[in-house]
């Protein structure tokens, strides 16, 4: 197992106001937990091509040591053994095995990535053990049939209602629109564009100009931008997880000169320093992305950021506070606390996912106004709404009112 890292030992407990009652039974525990400790386990690509990711479960590891010296959760400390998996499946796989088998933990949170998380979810589901807010906004997680014992938590809608949120928001500003569609090749590119075609309804075909799909290992996407341009359409839609086909299809669209009134960027993607600055600042300037977490802005008298920016500067020294995906790390964090306290005394394995399966009005840090996490047995999406926001050269700003799933 030489690929794990070591263990990374990490405490939480963290107040939230909004929360369902907690079971207050006679204390019943499973695996990993005792009157002073919750163990949990978690993967992260610590190494290898996605390394910088691993920033994710530092800042995570960070928040849970400040709960735990306010005390933990219920009287508890929160232990999570982070195990790096390079962000290869078949390592998850071994790292994930090695946490329930051997190390015996309550449950595993934050696995990063759809392709990791689904190696595993098949061997946690048959053994019935909690793969809490695994990192993914792939709509297949919410299957509460199939996956009882799976639930994402992701950093907007999942792609289904991201793209169905976004046609809607194009339709209200134009209803004569045509859109031209990019989209990555893959389970989640195909679950977007599906997201599209819904959308529109009995309209689709008249109202896609054209959607065309690119591999992730294509050197350019200049190509496909070419022919989508081509097509003169008023609305742009380019999804992908990936930072450099998202900067060369915002740049290439600008070089040839096709100004469409409309551009939205997948929320995945919604970066300022590794895509909208290579792809170049006036090319880059309009864009549109969904979003539920605030953006960062340190100009704003906002409690959440100030918190926020404070705790990555004290506890995370080593970290730009404008890392992309530090102030999802935070409220993830955050939201596993406010979950855990929610159980009570009742730790069991059982309890855990029945009280993530019921979710009510949680208002965990950093999401904008109006939006808190919801969950009901028949449905395992925390995060359904969210604002639009816009590129203004410089940074996002929110430019709509709530913008609601249907």
């Amino acid at each position: 197992m030489g690929f794990l890292g070591k263990a990374s030992l990490i405490g939480a407990g963290f107040a939230v106001a909004t929360l369902a009652t907690p079971a207050m039974a006679q204390k019943k525990y499973g695996p990993g937990v005792t009157d002073t400790e919750i163990k949990f386990g978690n993967t992260m690509p610590y190494s290898g091509p996605a390394s910088s990711l691993g920033t994710v479960g530092k800042i995570m590891s960070a928040y849970f040591d400040m709960i735990n010296e306010k005390g933990g959760v219920n009287g508890r400390k929160l232990k999570m053994l982070s195990l790096d998996d390079g962000f290869a499946p078949p390592k998850t796989v071994e790292a994930v095995k090695r946490l329930v088998e051997d190390d015996q933990v309550a449950f595993i949170y934050g696995t990063m990535g759809t392709a990791p998380s689904s190696a595993v979810a098949k061997y946690l589901n048959v053994n019935k053990t909690p793969q809490i807010f695994l990192i993914s906004s792939a709509a297949k997680w919410n299957a509460p049939k199939e996956m009882p014992w799976s639930i994402a938590l992701p950093w907007a809608p999942n792609y289904l209602t991201e793209a169905g949120i976004d046609v809607r928001y194009a339709l209200a500003k134009n209803p004569d629109a045509k859109f031209a569609v990019l989209y990555q090749n893959d389970d989640s590119g195909k679950e977007y564009i599906r997201g599209v075609r819904e959308a529109l309804g009995a309209d689709a075909e008249k109202k896609i100009a054209m959607a065309t799909p690119f591999e992730v290992t294509d050197p350019t996407v200049d190509s496909q931008i070419i022919s989508l341009a081509a097509t003169k359409a008023d609305v742009l839609m380019i999804y992908s997880v990936t930072p450099r086909a998202c900067a060369q299809a915002i740049r290439k669209a600008w070089e040839v000169g096709w100004r469409p009134t409309l551009r939205f960027l997948s929320s995945g993607c919604a970066n300022i320093e590794t895509i909208l600055k290579p792809a170049g600042l006036d090319a880059a300037t309009g864009i549109l992305t969904l979003a539920s977490i605030k953006p960062l802005d340190v100009s704003k008298k906002d409690p959440d950021l100030e918190a926020y920016v404070e705790f990555i500067k004290t506890r995370v020294p080593g970290v730009d506070p404008n890392y992309s995906s530090g102030e999802y790390a935070y409220f993830s964090a955050a939201s596993l606390v406010a979950l855990l306290k929610q159980c009570g005394d009742d730790l069991t394995r059982e309890n855990i996912m029945k009280q993530a399966a019921n979710l009510k009005n949680v208002a965990a840090p950093l999401l904008m106004p109006g939006i808190t996490l919801n969950t009901t047995p028949e449905d395992f999406s925390p995060l359904r709404d969210g604002y639009m926001m816009q590129f203004d050269g410089t940074k996002f700003v929110v430019i709509s009112d709530l913008l609601k799933a249907r």
